[in-house]
């Protein structure tokens, strides 16, 4: 085990579950009482992608172990820009994939030897990399990945 994966045992992040949520809806809270001339800012800021009285309905569509996570992960190359983004997991305790990662990622996760992996993480790279391809088809969705202890 390389360093790197070794430090990431000791995340407080790697006990537990974890958990790919990703949009399935969203929309506006009607109880904020926004002023007419207000609302154009209400919507430009939608527009940018700035959450001012909007909800998003999050569902789990993949789940697993931390230490299942940091196995699947380990196939990436350590140097590569898709394992600093799943990595941040265990540094922040959850991380956002947006539109803008999705061919990264999915390159990434795509390019690893499936005979390197286990049953689990092959499992894992199947649904994470339909997952991305659900974001890309409906642009507007992202993903999260967080844990639960």
């Amino acid at each position: 085990m390389s360093d790197v994966l070794a430090e990431l045992t000791q995340s407080r992040h790697f006990q537990g579950h974890v958990y790919f949520y990703t949009l399935g809806r969203k929309f506006v809270d009607e109880s904020y009482d926004v002023p007419e001339e207000a609302k154009q800012i209400m919507y430009y800021s939608l527009a940018i992608g700035h959450h001012l009285g909007v909800v998003d309905c999050l569902k789990a569509v993949i789940e697993c172990e931390g230490d299942e996570y940091l196995n699947w992960i380990s196939g990436l190359p350590q140097d590569s820009e898709a394992f600093n983004k799943m990595k941040g997991y265990f540094v922040f305790g959850e991380i956002t994939i947006y539109p803008e990662h999705l061919n990264m990622l999915a390159l990434a996760f795509d390019r690893i030897d499936s005979s390197t992996q286990n049953a689990r993480s092959q499992q894992l790279t199947r649904d994470f990399i339909t997952a991305l391809g659900d974001i890309h088809r409906e642009p507007t969705m992202y993903m999260m990945i967080r844990g639960i202890r």
